[in-house]
C-alpha cells in the first residue's frame, strides 16, 4: 500500500524531474492577501506572480501546499467529521507554470502522472471541460485517447475559474476517478453528480484571459498552468478506501486516539474520532505558524477548531485535557514533511492543553445552560439566537459548537439573531481607528519593484550611503518631482533599515545634490524588498533620478540595535527560565525601549522575572561577539538556530548567534536585523513590566543602555524619598513598611469592630432592642461607614439575637448605600427578604437585588436616602 508520504513525495519528485522548481508549502497565515484568514489553496502564495505584480523565482514551481477552509466563504467545519472527504486541514499538491507551458503539457503531465507513476486504470479515469473548450476536448481526445462521452462538457461556472470579478481567469478541466457501481452517484453534470461514485482528483486551471470590469476578455499575453490535487483524496484512491478518514495517515492518528480516550472508533464515536484527528492537524500546524486561541479573527477561527474538538474529546469521556497527548502522533506522521510541526512541538502542547483547561471549567455550566434552554423544543426547532449568543459570550461556546451539539438532536439555531447580538456587542467594542488616506497602495509598489528591482540594502554596517531616486509617491500616486510636504521616497540604495521583524525603521536625513533636504521619520518595506522613505521634504524639489546622500540618525540606531540584541537574550532566557514552549509571539523593538510578546500559561513571578533579567546581564558582561553567519534556512535550523513560527525566510538567511552557554551559544536565531557588536554594547538590561496580552500570551517590557539605568535611578530616588519620609535608613525601608501595614491592619480591624459595636446599638445612646411591626419584631438600623461587604455579619449576628423577626441594615460608606436584610427561618413563609430588599433599594435609587428568601442584600447610589430605605422596608411589613 502506497503511503501519504509516499505519495507526497512521488507527486514532487515527479514534477521536479519535468524542469519544475521544488518549493516548501508557504505559512498558513497568507503573506501577500489581506483579504484572506488563511492559505486556501495552492496558489495563493503565487497569487502576486500571476497578477504579475511579482516577477516568478522560475518558470515552472511544484508544492504540496498547506490550506485550512474553516472560516468565511470557503468553511467546511460543519461537515467535517460526518462525510467522507471534508476536512478542514488539507494538503494540496500542485504544478505550476508561470507563463511557460499551457494546455498541452499540463494535459500531458497530469495523465502520465495518475496513469503511469500512480498506476490508476484509465478505464475508471473522465474529465470534464469547460463547454466552449474545444481545444481542451481535443488535447484529451489525442494525449489520454479517451471517447467523447468520458469527456464531459460543463457549461457553468463549476469548470471556469477567475481570481476575481476582473483579473485573471480562465477555463478548468477535471479528473474524475470512478469508484464503480457499488457506490451510488452519477458522473458529473448529471442529476446523480452529487453521489460519491465519481470523486474529483484533480484540476487544472487554464489561466488564458485577463477579464475586465466590463466582463470583456482579452488573452494573456504569457498564459499559466495553476494544478491542484487534494493529497487525503488520492491517497484513498490509491489506498483502495473511499473515505479519507480510512488512509494511512488518519488510520494511525485515530488508533492513537483509541490509546489514549480508551475508547474504540466505532459506532457514535466515530465521528467524534474523526473530528479530533482532523481538528488536531489543523490545531497544530496553525500553533506552527504563529496563531494562537483568541475571540477576534485567526486566532477566534483556531479557539473554534479546538473546542469543537474538545468538546468530541468531553464526549469520550475526557474529563482533564488530553488533546495535547496526541502531539507527537501527528509529528510522527507528519513531521518529516513539515519539521515546524517538531520545531513547535512544546508551543503546539502547550497552547492545546491551556485552551482544553480553560475549557473543561467552562463546559459543565455551558451544557446546564443548554439543557435548560432547550427543555420544551423538539426536533425541528430552533435554539433563540440570544442564548447561542450568552453560550458565546459568558461561556466560549462558538456559534459552530453549538450548532454541533444541537445538530444530534435535529435542532438549528436562529443565526440571524445571534448575528444581530453579535453585532451589538461589535459596536459597541469597536474602537475608531486612523489612517491618512495618502499613503501608497501595494500595487503602486509593486509596479516600482517591477520597474527598478529590489532596493540595494548597505545598512548592516554603514549609517551613510548614496541612492538614486528611483520613485517619488505623494497623495497616494506616483509623481515625477518632489516638492516641499509629505511624500514617500525609494531609491536604488539605502543605509536606511526598513521596519521588519519588530525592529522600528531607521530615522534621519537625505540630502539631494541641488540642496533639496528630505527628513526621514520612518523606513517600510514595501513588495517584498522595496525600502519605502516616509517622511517630508522641507527645503528645495527634486526630480526622479536625483542622486543624494543619505544619513542614518546613528545615535538612534544605535539605541534600537542594543534593543533588539536584548530581545534575542531575552527569548533565551524565556526559553531556559520557564520552558522550551516559550515562542515569539511578536515584538516592538524602539529606540527607547523594547516589547516582546510570548507564549505562557501563566504570569511569570518576581522570582523568574529576577532570573530572566540576571541570564541576559551575564551575557552582556561577558562582552561576547555578536556573530552573524549566512546560510541557507534548512542549514540554519539543522544546526540549532530558532525560527519564528509562521515566519516567511527567504533562500539565504543571517543566523546571530551571540554568548556563551553551556557548550554552544547562548542564543542562535534567524533574523535579518540590525545588531550590536558585542554584548557589551546593550550595558545593562532591566524589565520594566510583565503582563497577559491575551490567552496563552505575556509581554514583557524592558529597556537597555541609559533608558535602563534612567529607569533604575528613578526607582531608588522613590526609595530614597520614602526612606527620608519614614525616617529611617533605606535599608529599613521594607522592615518599616511590613510593621506599619500591620499597624493599619490593627486599627482597621478595631475600626470595624468599633462600627458593628456602633450599628448594634452597642454605642451609647443607639436603642438596643428590636420594634415590633405588624406584630413583627424588626431590628432596622443605618450602619455609618459600613461597606457593604461588612453587612451581612451584622444581618447574621441580629438574627441570632432576635430569635424571630426582620432585621435590615443600610450600610453608608463613601457615599454609597448597601443594604442587608435577613428574616428568621419562622417567617420566611410570610415575609421574603429578596421582595424586602428590593424594596429597600428602590428607595436608595437602585434596582433588583437578590439571595434566598432568609437573605438577600442588594445596592444603591444614593446614600442619602438611607433613612427613607428603612421606613421602605418598615412600609412593607405593615402592609
Amino acid at each position: 500500500m502506497t503511503g501519504v508520504n509516499d505519495i507526497r513525495e512521488s507527486f514532487l519528485s515527479f514534477f521536479e524531474k519535468q524542469g519544475h522548481t521544488r518549493r516548501a508549502s508557504a505559512p498558513l497565515v497568507p503573506q501577500n492577501d489581506p483579504t484572506l484568514l488563511f492559505v486556501n489553496a495552492g496558489m495563493v502564495p503565487f497569487k502576486n506572480i500571476f497578477t504579475g505584480a511579482e516577477t516568478p523565482f522560475a518558470p515552472r514551481a511544484t508544492t504540496s501546499q498547506k490550506c485550512v477552509r474553516a472560516g468565511g466563504k470557503h468553511n467546511d467545519l460543519d461537515n467535517v467529521g460526518y462525510t467522507a472527504r471534508h476536512h478542514t486541514f488539507f494538503e494540496m499538491l500542485g504544478n505550476f507554470s508561470f507563463g511557460d507551458y499551457f494546455k498541452e503539457q499540463a494535459i500531458q503531465y497530469g495523465w502520465n502522472l495518475v496513469t503511469k507513476e500512480f498506476g490508476l486504470d484509465p478505464k475508471r479515469l473522465l474529465v470534464t471541460v469547460y463547454a466552449e473548450d474545444d481545444e481542451a476536448a481535443a488535447l484529451w481526445k489525442k494525449i489520454a485517447g479517451l471517447p467523447d462521452d468520458r469527456i464531459i462538457r460543463i457549461a457553468t461556472s463549476d469548470n471556469f475559474w477567475s481570481m476575481g470579478d476582473t483579473g485573471p481567469c480562465g477555463p478548468c478541466s477535471e479528473i474524475f476517478y470512478d469508484h464503480g457501481d457499488k457506490i451510488p452517484g452519477g458522473p458529473p453534470g448529471s442529476p446523480d453528480e452529487d453521489g460519491d461514485r465519481f470523486i474529483e482528483i484533480w484540476n487544472l486551471v487554464f489561466m488564458q484571459f485577463d477579464q475586465s470590469a466590463d466582463g470583456s476578455r482579452i488573452s494573456l499575453p504569457k498564459p499559466s498552468i495553476d494544478t491542484g490535487m487534494g493529497l487525503e483524496r488520492i491517497a484513498a484512491v490509491l489506498q483502495g478506501v473511499h473515505n479519507n478518514y480510512e488512509i494511512d495517515l488518519f488510520a494511525n492518528l485515530i488508533k492513537a486516539e483509541e490509546d489514549l480516550y480508551g475508547a474504540k472508533a466505532e459506532g457514535d464515536h466515530l465521528a467524534s474520532f474523526r473530528v479530533i484527528a482532523d481538528h488536531l492537524r489543523t490545531s497544530a500546524f496553525l500553533i506552527a505558524d504563529g496563531v494562537l486561541p483568541s475571540n477576534e479573527g485567526r486566532g477566534y477561527v483556531l479557539r473554534r477548531i479546538m473546542r469543537r474538538a474538545m468538546r468530541h474529546g468531553h464526549l469520550l469521556g475526557a474529563r482533564a485535557p488530553m488533546m495535547h497527548r496526541l502531539t507527537p502522533a501527528l509529528i510522527g506522521e507528519m513531521g518529516k514533511a513539515y519539521p515546524e510541526l517538531g520545531r513547535a512541538k512544546a508551543a503546539i502542547e502547550s497552547a492545546l492543553e491551556q485552551e482544553e483547561g480553560r475549557f473543561q471549567r467552562t463546559l459543565g455550566r455551558g451544557l446546564s445552560l443548554l439543557e435548560e434552554a432547550t427543555t420544551g423544543l423538539g426536533a425541528g426547532d430552533a435554539l433563540p439566537g440570544e442564548t447561542a449568543f450568552r453560550l458565546y459570550d459568558t461561556f466560549g461556546f462558538p456559534l459552530d459548537l453549538t450548532q454541533d451539539i444541537l445538530r444530534a438532536r435535529g435542532m438549528s439555531v436562529d443565526t440571524d439573531a445571534f448575528d444581530a447580538a453579535m453585532d451589538v456587542q461589535r459596536e459597541g467594542s469597536r474602537s475608531a481607528g486612523f489612517t491618512s488616506g495618502d499613503a501608497a497602495t501595494d500595487d503602486i509598489w509593486f509596479a516600482v519593484r517591477e520597474k527598478s528591482g529590489a532596493t540595494k540594502f548597505g545598512g548592516y554596517g554603514a549609517t551613510e550611503g548614496q541612492g538614486k531616486l528611483v520613485a517619488i509617491a505623494a497623495g497616494g500616486a506616483l509623481v515625477d518631482t518632489l516638492e516641499p510636504g509629505a511624500a514617500e521616497l525609494v531609491f536604488d540604495a539605502t543605509p536606511f533599515y526598513a521596519e521588519s521583524g519588530g525592529q522600528a525603521g531607521d530615522h534621519g536625513e537625505i540630502a539631494f545634490e541641488g540642496g533639496a533636504r528630505f527628513i526621514v521619520r520612518d523606513v517600510q518595506k514595501r513588495a517584498g524588498d522595496v525600502h519605502v522613505h516616509v517622511g517630508e521634504l522641507v527645503s528645495g524639489s527634486a526630480k526622479l533620478g536625483a542622486v543624494a546622500k543619505l544619513h542614518v540618525d546613528a545615535v538612534r540606531r544605535k539605541a534600537v540595535m542594543a534593543n533588539h540584541s536584548a530581545t534575542h537574550l531575552l527569548h533565551a532566557a524565556l526559553r531556559n527560565v520557564l520552558g522550551e514552549h516559550v515562542t515569539q509571539k511578536g515584538s516592538l523593538v524602539e529606540a527607547d525601549r523594547l516589547r516582546f510578546d510570548f507564549s505562557h500559561g501563566a504570569p511569570v513571578t518576581a522570582a523568574q522575572l529576577e532570573a530572566i533579567e540576571d541570564q541576559v546581564n551575564a551575557v552582556i558582561r561577558q562582552n561576547a561577539a555578536a556573530e552573524i553567519k549566512v546560510t541557507t534556512p534548512e542549514k540554519a535550523i539543522e544546526a540549532g538556530a530558532l525560527a519564528l513560527f509562521g515566519e516567511k525566510y527567504g533562500d539565504e538567511v543571517r543566523v546571530l548567534s551571540m554568548g556563551k552557554g553551556e557548550g554552544k551559544a547562548y542564543s542562535v536565531e534567524l533574523c535579518g536585523g540590525i545588531h550590536v557588536e558585542r554584548t557589551g554594547d546593550i550595558a545593562v538590561f532591566v524589565i520594566t513590566s510583565e503582563g497577559g496580552v491575551s490567552a496563552g500570551v505575556r509581554r514583557i517590557e524592558a529597556a537597555t543602555g541609559a533608558e535602563a539605568l534612567a529607569y533604575l535611578k528613578g526607582r531608588a530616588r522613590i526609595a530614597e524619598d520614602l526612606a527620608e519620609s519614614l525616617k529611617v535608613p533605606l535599608k529599613d525601608v521594607p522592615r518599616k513598611v511590613s510593621a506599619l501595614a500591620d499597624e493599619r491592619r490593627a486599627l482597621e480591624k478595631d475600626l470595624a469592630e468599633a462600627k458593628r459595636k456602633l450599628a448594634m446599638g452597642g454605642g451609647g445612646s443607639a436603642p438596643t432592642g428590636p420594634e415590633v411591626v405588624n406584630g413583627v419584631n424588626l431590628i432596622a438600623r443605618v450602619a455609618e461607614g459600613v461597606g457593604g461587604k461588612d453587612l451581612r455579619a451584622l444581618v447574621d449576628e441580629a438574627k441570632a439575637k432576635i430569635g424571630s423577626g426582620v432585621v435590615a441594615f443600610v450600610g453608608v460608606a463613601d457615599g454609597k448605600a448597601g443594604v442587608a436584610i435577613g428574616v428568621t427561618a419562622d417567617l420566611t413563609s410570610k415575609f421574603s427578604a429578596v421582595d424586602l430588599v428590593k424594596v429597600a433599594a428602590a428607595a436608595l435609587g437602585g434596582q433588583g437585588g437578590g439571595g434566598r428568601p432568609d437573605m438577600a442584600q442588594a445596592g444603591g447610589p444614593d446614600a442619602s436616602k438611607a433613612d427613607e430605605a428603612i421606613a421602605a422596608v418598615k412600609a412593607a411589613l405593615a402592609g
